[in-house]
């Protein structure tokens, strides 16, 4: 029977997507969003606060969390999971975890980014909190810090259970978060792969990361209630696109209107360096220093996905002391750049001392004294 059903899904997993772009505005999901995949900065939305059932999409919450505990050096993949009976007997999709089976956190993510795997993700909350209802806890105080006012998590998995709601807008919000931790990618841009030593076969349920150029993650979801969702993500010339469609009427739409968002965003929009942090900005006066004037420059570089062709709109407001007093220490923040999409802010990086300027002391001020004596 699980051969079967793997052959199905594999065979599932080769049919080609129509990828091909429509009108933004002819989207058949209810409720969508796209966003820079570095910023959160909005570029489309559709009923983005729309409380809705997100299915699986749910789990990129739970990919999070496991990310940041590995971040924080309190797990390793390479860690083993003994698999509880409450994992084991999770309905729905799953890759047949069994009683007392012992597991990688590795293999239990590939099983979830993957293959969408209810049981891998109650194992892994289960593992990293003690029990799913405090990994669940977890997850809704992350989603409080992330600002997903609109969210709350009932479970980890997605099925569909009573209060469990989120929206188009709370969902980018976290994926631009999972984001920031690149192994993920180790994970989400798998299209084919197995488990148990090669025994038991995985095949994306995200068809985007074979059809779609760029693809590299995030998550599908669908459930009688939740209808046909994904949180889709690609990169392409540095521009990282976030793509979240709920509530599709199917999985070729769901599809569809997930690319029809990132074809949108990369055909309309660029990602432009709009400040260098190779050079010196300029020279700012220095009081009471043994020299007069420091080199700043801005911390790192700063880019911004703007509309293409309207780089030279964007303005800037510079928040930076008309003198400085000594010592000055290289690397120091003496203040920032805010850059303007119009009226609204897209970003600020902070501008920083080239070098050090040390205060000038009695000893200084006598010796450069006597030297100008000396040299008349």
């Amino acid at each position: 029977m699980k051969k079967r059903i793997l052959i199905f899904l594999l065979m599932l997993s080769l049919i080609p997507l129509n990828t091909q772009a429509k009108d933004i505005n002819s989207l058949s999901s209810p409720s969508a969003i796209l966003m820079d995949g570095y910023t959160g900065k909005v570029l489309f939305e559709k009923q983005p606060d729309q409380k809705m059932p997100p299915a699986s999409v749910t789990k990129i919450m739970t990919m999070l969390l496991v990310m940041e505990a590995e971040n924080r050096g309190e797990i390793s993949f390479d860690d083993i999971v003994t698999v509880s009976e409450n994992a084991a007997k999770k309905e729905g999709s799953h890759i047949f975890l069994s009683v007392g089976e012992q597991i990688s956190i590795r293999d239990l993510m590939k099983g979830v980014a993957v293959a969408s795997g209810n049981d891998a993700s109650i194992a892994l909350g289960e593992h990293l909190s003690g029990s799913h209802e405090e990994f669940v806890k977890k997850m809704n105080e992350r989603a409080k810090e992330l600002n997903m006012t609109n969210t709350h998590f009932v479970n980890c998995n997605g099925l569909d259970a009573e209060g469990h709601l989120t929206t188009a807008r709370d969902i980018g919000k976290m994926t631009v978060e999972l984001l920031k931790h690149p192994k993920i990618f180790e994970f989400t841009t798998i299209w084919m792969d197995t488990l148990r030593n090669g025994t038991f076969g995985l095949a994306n349920t995200n068809k985007l990361i074979r059809f779609y150029d760029g693809a590299n993650g995030m998550k599908t979801g669908s459930t009688s209630k939740a209808g046909c969702c994904i949180s889709a993500t690609a990169l392409r010339d540095g521009m990282q696109l976030v793509a979240v469609i709920m509530g599709a009427p199917n999985s070729q739409e769901r599809f569809s209107d997930a690319s029809t968002l990132l074809n949108y965003g990369f055909g309309g929009f660029e990602n432009a360096v709009l400040g260098k942090s190779d050079s010196i900005y300029k020279y700012l006066e220095v009081s009471k220093g043994i020299k007069q004037t420091v080199g700043v420059a801005l911390k790192n570089d700063f880019t911004a996905v703007v509309g293409k062709g309207k780089k030279d709109g964007i303005t800037s407001v510079e928040n930076l002391s008309e003198m400085l007093n000594a010592p000055v220490k290289k690397g120091q923040v003496i203040g920032d750049i805010t850059y303007y999409d119009g009226k609204t802010p897209i970003g600020k990086v902070d501008v920083v001392a080239c070098e050090d300027i040390h205060k000038i002391s009695f000893l200084y001020a006598f010796e450069k004294l006597l030297f100008s004596f000396v040299s008349l």
